[in-house]
């Protein structure tokens, strides 16, 4: 009995901790149940006594409080200091969280290494996000040496337990074979794990497998798919890329309202390509209504994200003057922000401002050391301008033969205007024998792609039958296809065959619409015409100070017969009709 009674004391000892136990589990229970019912009054209550008692759960889940601001007011010093508490007794989840705090420079100094360190102990715990983590630091190169092994070994350990992120990551090594030997039809295994979890990034990368028949035959509805998926869950990539299967008409009919509606979506996240392409709509007027304001607003918007395609259309919009003020010196600005990021199109747009001296001192040399630029990544107006930099001996020595090699470059890629040049060089016998033949079928060749040069050229040897038979009527089609495009020398022409009824009716008032076209550029002979017509009323009712006013214009460019006619009317006009005209030769 005595000893039984000894025994009591004990027992009872041995079991209050193990009822304290039970206590604190329970109070840990009910604090915890409460925090994810959102009744973060009573959490805290019941989390603090235990993390200040040392309990690592409750540590932890205090830190999350803070870390979230959380039924306490948002505070990081104090999410890491109840963090730290839970990490130094080997609570995962704490040091994953603190290693996460040292990456984000939160509540501490950013240090890469220290949470390389936290993410490892937590790793080493098999705790999935801390695996993934510590696969980006590997992948990276931050706060550990850069290596791709090391990350795909960490992401596969995540991706084995189910860790979505490190499943897309994992595909990723697997598509670019960084770590592993490049392998689409892994890749493709491991984001459709990922992307049938709901995965977001993952379902867009598996839509742009399919897209691109990578790992997987092609297949534009089973991209679309994925990607609607993707975008339905507000990831921003793939509604850009929703955006572009709509404006190009891919697994869905081409549509621009759809393809803005989806690029806007994404744009307003902050994507720049969206932003760029959106921009571009609105330039063109597609899918939404032509705004140059809105095109600039949202290449602005792309542009201050570095994307080099925006900066280089900002750029152009600037140099031409569209939705704001003509800035030359701001076109260069953008330009070059985005040439030096290697965009070959805006390397080129570079070039051509030195050669012009738009927005710059004039510099040769730079021009055609941007030219090169471009040209090296075969851009094709770059091949064409530096022909014509050779050609002309602009920047370089003068050599035909190195201007026609860039030229026959941009002419295999089908540029009808390098095609042009080219026929000019056998027509003038430059770099290559004379070769009349050659030269048409280089005209012919560029005329058959819509340039205006070439096609007056053709409708001029057609006019003269030089090389070819002489035909009114075709050099009449080949002008017309000129002066549709606004050549000047075509519309002149034009006019000159309706005055002199060649290849068409004569007609006098048709004469004079073709010679005003002409003239409203600037081509003296149609100022000198439209002059006559309007002295003889040809076409036109007669109107002496009409005539004055195209002979003037013409004689300001040195047409002596403009010239003698304009000093001979004026003989026959008071000083006010002089003056009249004068003022309409300048509007």
């Amino acid at each position: 009995m005595k000893r039984l009674l000894l025994l009591i004391p004990l027992f009872l000892l041995l079991l209050i901790p193990l009822l304290w136990r039970v206590l604190v589990s329970k109070n840990l229970e009910t604090a915890v149940t409460a925090y994810r019912q959102g009744n973060y009054e009573a959490a805290l209550s019941g989390l603090r006594p235990l993390a200040e008692r040392g309990y690592g759960d409750a540590q932890f889940a205090l830190g999350r409080m803070y870390d979230q601001g959380q039924g306490v007011p948002k505070d990081d010093p104090q999410a890491v200091a109840w963090y730290r508490k839970a990490a130094v007794q080997g609570h995962a989840g704490a040091q994953f969280h603190l290693g996460r705090m040292y990456v984000q420079g939160r509540g501490v100094v950013q240090d890469d290494q220290e949470a390389a360190r936290w993410y490892q102990k937590a790793a080493e715990q098999s705790h999935g996000d801390a695996q993934f983590a510590l696969g980006w630091l590997y992948s990276q190169g931050r706060g550990v040496p850069l290596d791709d092994q090391q990350a795909v070994a960490w992401y596969r350990k995540a991706a084995e337990q189910g860790n979505t992120a490190a499943q897309n990551s994992l595909g990723w090594m697997y598509a670019q074979g960084r770590g592993v030997s490049q392998n689409d039809q892994e890749a493709v295994t491991w984001y459709r794990k990922a992307a049938e979890q709901g995965d977001a990034a993952a379902q867009n990368s598996l839509a742009w497998m399919y897209a691109q028949g990578r790992g997987v035959p092609q297949d534009d509805q089973e991209a679309l798919k994925w990607y609607l998926k993707a975008a339905e869950q507000d990831d921003a990539a793939a509604q850009n890329s929703l955006g572009w299967m709509y404006a190009q008409g891919r697994g869905v009919p081409k549509d621009a309202q759809q393809a803005a509606r989806w690029y806007r979506k994404a744009a307003e996240q902050g994507h720049a390509a969206a932003q760029n392409s959106l921009g571009w709509l609105y330039a063109q007027g597609l899918g939404v209504p032509q705004n140059d304001q809105e095109a600039v607003a949202w290449y602005r918007k792309a542009a201050e994200q570095g994307h080099a395609a925006a900066q280089n259309s900002l750029g152009w919009i600037y140099a031409q003057g569209r939705g704001l003020p003509q800035d030359d010196a701001a076109a260069v600005e953008w330009y070059r922000k985005s040439a030096q990021q290697g965009n070959a199109l805006a390397q080129a747009n570079l070039g051509w401002m030195y050669a012009q001296a738009r927005g710059v001192p004039q510099d040769e040399a730079a021009a055609v050391e941007w030219y090169r630029k471009a040209a090296e990544q075969g851009n094709v107006t770059a091949y064409n301008n530096l022909g014509l930099m050779y050609a002309q001996g602009r920047g370089v020595p003068q050599d035909d033969q190195l201007a026609l090699e860039w030229y026959r470059k941009a002419a295999d890629q089908g540029s009808a205007l390098a095609q042009y040049n080219i026929g000019l060089m056998y027509e003038e016998g430059r770099g290559v024998p004379k070769d009349d033949q050659l030269a048409l079928e280089w005209y012919q060749k560029a005329a058959d792609q819509g340039n205006p040069e070439a096609q007056f050229n053709l409708g001029w040897r057609y006019a003269q039958g030089q090389g070819v038979p002489q035909g009114d009527e075709v050099a009449v089609e080949w002008y017309r296809k000129a002066a549709d495009q606004g050549d000047a020398l075509a519309q002149f022409n034009l006019g000159l065959m309706y005055a002199q009824g060649r290849g068409v009716p004569k007609d006098d008032q048709l004469a004079v619409d073709w010679y005003r076209k002409a003239a409203k550029q600037g081509n003296p002979e149609a100022q000198f015409n439209l002059g006559v017509r309007y002295y003889q009323g040809q076409g036109v009712a007669k109107d002496d100070i009409q005539a004055y006013r195209y002979w003037n214009l013409a004689a300001a460019q040195g047409n002596r017969q403009a010239i003698r006619n304009r000093d001979l009317l004026a003989q026959r006009l008071t000083p006010e009709q002089i003056k009249e005209a004068q003022a309409l030769s300048r509007d």
